[in-house]
């Protein structure tokens, strides 16, 4: 019975195999009779509430780019059902890019307008890319153009007397990492100085000085700026220096043979006020052949402080001499130190003690381009950080050329030495400026 049995199932054997490798041929033959996938356009799909749906046997992750591209094709087959289609348009052939060293970050070019036109909705990436660039190009390459309007209005202009705003140069731009320069209030400093200059000004003391005259104030000057030299004090101590004796002479009367006491008692409080290393009183008393004692110089400060109620801080004409240099030519040392000549000539002249110091440092620098010809002579920036017209100050800058033409053959000689010599560019050597209103 077991033969019988095992001999049947031996007989099936033969059969079953040669069906199953019957159907594995058709299953072949229906796998090779399959459509392709070809090109991602020809696949239907279908949008619902926003999302893809695939059809049938495609099993692929939708990634972004593929997302993209179905719904795109799923809004052209739409389009196509409702309109007639557009001719085929011939695809430009873009060259791909060679590729460059890294350059420096170029401003990209304005958008192209959103509300794009149908034709550019069936045109291939490739040909909108190349359209926009081109547009942004056309957009970028316009000129402006002067119509009849801009011409007329701008003669109109110019007849009524209106004047386009000029530009200002930028004096402080060079100093934005020096700490001492001040850039971001050194404006609102000079502002400051500006208001403060008319409070303590010396007056006009001589028709009350009894023995006093311009030319002894002269006399002390000159004697005042060879002792400054020999200490080889700051410049800003000469110029309080003869603050100090100006406006103790306004409030109180001297004798003659004190005058030189005053001087050396008021440069004794602008080095304390100005250096680091002040000199001694022992120093003032051998430099004036032991004119006056210690106790003398000493009483004089004294009675010199309580008289101007201690009151040394203010601008003198030093301050606004180096801020205006600055503003005529930054960088020109020759004309800094023609400034700075016709700026220590002003405190010679008595006619400039009731003068404002930033007028007075106005008339310096204006003297000084006028004798190293310089042009223009006044600029925008100086008319800007003076305020001051140049008709303003043709009188101050002839009295400082005139001064400067006196010089080699006048008798106090120490200031003009002291430019012509090799330390200060020899300025003092040239010639006095000549010109309408000057000389």
């Amino acid at each position: 019975m077991a033969t019988r049995n095992h001999r049947a199932a031996a007989a099936q054997q033969p059969a079953n195999r040669g069906a199953a490798v019957l159907a594995g041929k058709q299953k072949v033959a229906a796998a090779g009779r399959r459509r392709a996938l070809g090109d991602i356009g020809n696949v239907v799909t279908d949008v619902h509430d926003g999302k893809i749906q695939l059809p049938e046997g495609i099993n692929r992750p939708i990634t972004r780019s593929f997302g993209a591209q179905l719904l795109k094709n799923a809004a052209l087959a739409k389009q196509n059902a409702v309109a007639p289609p557009a001719k085929p348009v011939a695809a430009r052939a873009v060259p791909k890019p060679a590729r460059k060293a890294p350059a420096k970050p170029v401003p990209r070019p304005e958008q192209a307008p959103k509300n794009a036109t149908s034709s550019n909705e069936n045109n291939k990436p490739s040909e909108v890319v190349a359209g926009s660039s081109s547009s942004a190009q056309k957009i970028s390459r316009k000129k402006v153009v002067c119509t009849l309007t801009t011409v007329l209005t701008a003669r109109s202009k110019m007849a009524c007397g209106i004047k386009q705003k000029k530009l200002i140069e930028d004096i402080d731009k060079l100093d934005g990492n020096n700490q001492l320069a001040m850039v971001d209030y050194v404006e609102d400093i000079y502002k400051f100085y500006k208001a403060t200059e008319h409070e303590s000004r010396p007056s006009d003391y001589m028709g009350h000085q009894p023995e006093v005259n311009p030319k002894m104030r002269a006399i002390l000057t000159d004697w005042m700026a060879e002792v400054h030299g020999k200490f080889e004090l700051m410049p800003e101590t000469l110029y309080l220096t003869m603050y100090i004796v100006d406006r103790y002479l306004s409030l109180q009367p001297v004798l003659k043979r004190e005058l030189q006491l005053v001087g050396i008692a008021a440069m004794l409080i602008a080095c304390k006020y100005e250096e680091i290393w002040a000199p001694s009183v022992n120093d003032f008393i051998s430099i004036s052949d032991d004119a006056f004692s210690q106790q003398q110089i000493l009483v004089m400060e004294k009675a010199i402080l309580n008289t101007l109620e201690w009151n040394l801080t203010l601008p003198t004409t030093y301050h606004f001499l180096v801020r205006f240099a600055k503003a005529a030519g930054r960088g020109d040392k020759q004309l800094e130190h023609m400034i700075l000549f016709f700026g220590e000539l002003a405190l010679m002249d008595y006619h400039m003690v009731t003068i404002r110091p930033s007028v007075i440092a106005a008339f310096a620098v204006y003297a000084a381009r006028c004798t190293l010809k310089k042009s223009p002579l006044w600029t925008d920036t100086l008319k800007h950080h003076t305020g001051l017209h140049e008709q303003q100050l043709m009188e101050g800058a002839k009295m400082l050329v005139s001064s400067h033409a006196a010089a080699p053959e006048g008798k106090l000689k120490t200031i003009y030495q002291k430019y012509a010599s090799e330390q200060f560019g020899c300025v003092a050597l040239h010639p006095p400026a000549a010109g309408p209103g000057l000389v």
